[in-house]
């Protein structure tokens, strides 16, 4: 009986201690105790979308958003892919790779608001200084002919190449486009202008569109011509002075001995008076010589501050109006205004071709009106030529009247 109690609590014994060993081995072998819930923030990550860096990331300026663009895919494109592209640069022997690698970085940090699509850059050489091109064109005393063109005018057949021919049949005329600067107002007429002509510079005007025939003071016509105005006081403050001409204005003689060694600003009359100082005469500035000087800077500015004086009205209007009031003392410019019977034009204009330095197309509406005009004024000019060469001192004259001129 004894023995059979001691054999019982043995056993039980090694059912415990076995128990025990095979509860230890089990969680030594095992995962452990299930792991806690991951917190929110961690939840989230795993869900949610990863963080964008700047430089993978499109910032919409407008809408203050940020979404995915095109410059993600350029920045995950395969190195291998980009680095053939390199490669391909290289070998085509201009160094473009470095260059177009540089501008896929710009683009892949650029804002979207910046990303605006805009015309194609000029050629190099084109790209040139506005100095630079005033330096080489001025003559020894810095002084620029100047003129403005656009898509429309500077077309084949159309006033810029009647303006050049001019130049070439005037007398003593031919040598000053070699001190001429035309500025274009577009890239059409930029291109234009290097095709026929030496010196060229393209104003540019983001948002403005002044290639079509502007209007007068319709659609973008008087936005342009204060943009000149602004552009003319640029040149003075570079130290240089010019004649700035229309294009649609013919030369059959040197201006320059008419005017005055103290002129400071000299404008072209629609209708003179016989008085050059008088404010009564008709400006228009067609034609307008200005010399530089910090005077002249400043009737610039003084002339373009009192346009809020008149809104909606051109240049051409508040020069008439500040030179009426009388130029304030400060600014110390004076103004002077040339004569028709030298310097005419459709509305007024000198007979005698002896003495005609220039004629504009002024006074008339219309784009082919003034052509047909300047055409016969140009051959009435060459067949006065051909007669004074051949001694025939007859008097002469312009056709008139045509569709315009009288």
């Amino acid at each position: 009986m004894t023995k059979s109690a001691t054999s019982l609590l043995l056993g039980a014994a090694l059912a415990t201690v076995f128990f025990l060993l095979y509860t230890s081995v089990c969680r030594d072998l095992g995962d452990g105790p299930p792991k806690s819930s991951p917190p929110r923030w961690a939840h989230a990550q795993e869900q949610g979308t990863a963080t964008v860096t700047p430089a993978t990331r499109v910032v919409d300026a407008e809408q203050g958003t940020g979404r995915p663009g095109r410059q993600e895919e350029e920045v995950v494109a395969p190195r291998e892919e980009k680095q053939t592209k390199d490669e391909a640069a290289s070998r085509s022997g201009h160094g473009g790779g470095s260059v177009e690698q540089q501008q896929n970085q710009r683009r892949i940090v650029m804002p979207t608001s910046q990303q605006k699509e805009t015309p194609s850059s000029p050629p190099q050489r084109q790209q040139q200084d506005l100095g630079e091109l005033l330096r080489r064109a001025a003559t020894p005393d810095k002084t620029v002919l100047m003129t403005a063109i656009n898509e429309a005018w500077a077309a084949p057949g159309s006033f810029l190449d009647l303006f050049l021919e001019s130049f070439r049949h005037g007398e003593g005329t031919e040598h000053l486009v070699r001190h001429l600067l035309v500025v274009a107002m577009d890239g059409r007429a930029f291109e234009r202008c290097n095709a026929v002509h030496q010196f060229c510079y393209w104003f540019r005007v983001d948002g403005m569109d002044f290639a079509a025939e502007q209007s007068y003071m319709k659609g973008d016509y008087l936005e342009m011509m204060w943009r000149r105005n602004r552009f003319q006081q640029t040149i003075l403050e570079l130290g240089f002075s010019f004649l700035f001409t229309d294009v649609d204005i013919l030369w059959f003689r040197s201006p320059f001995p008419h005017l005055s060694p103290d002129a400071q600003v000299v404008m072209s009359s629609d209708f003179f008076v016989g008085d050059p100082t008088s404010p009564g005469n008709y400006p228009n500035g067609g034609l307008l010589y200005v010399r530089s000087s910090a005077s002249t800077v400043r009737f610039y500015e003084h002339w373009q501050s009192s346009r809020a004086r008149f809104p909606g009205k051109h240049e051409q209007f508040v020069f008439d109006r500040i030179v009426k009031e009388g130029v304030p003392p400060h600014v110390g410019a004076t103004v002077r205004f040339l004569d028709t019977g030298h310097f005419g034009g459709f509305c007024q204009h000198g007979k005698e071709l002896g003495r005609v330095v220039t004629m504009h197309a002024n006074c008339c509406v219309g784009l082919q009106n003034k052509l047909f005009d300047l055409r016969n004024v140009l051959e009435d000019w060459k067949t006065y030529k051909e007669r004074v060469a051949a001694g025939n001192m007859d008097y002469f004259s312009w056709r008139v009247p045509g569709r315009c001129i009288h």
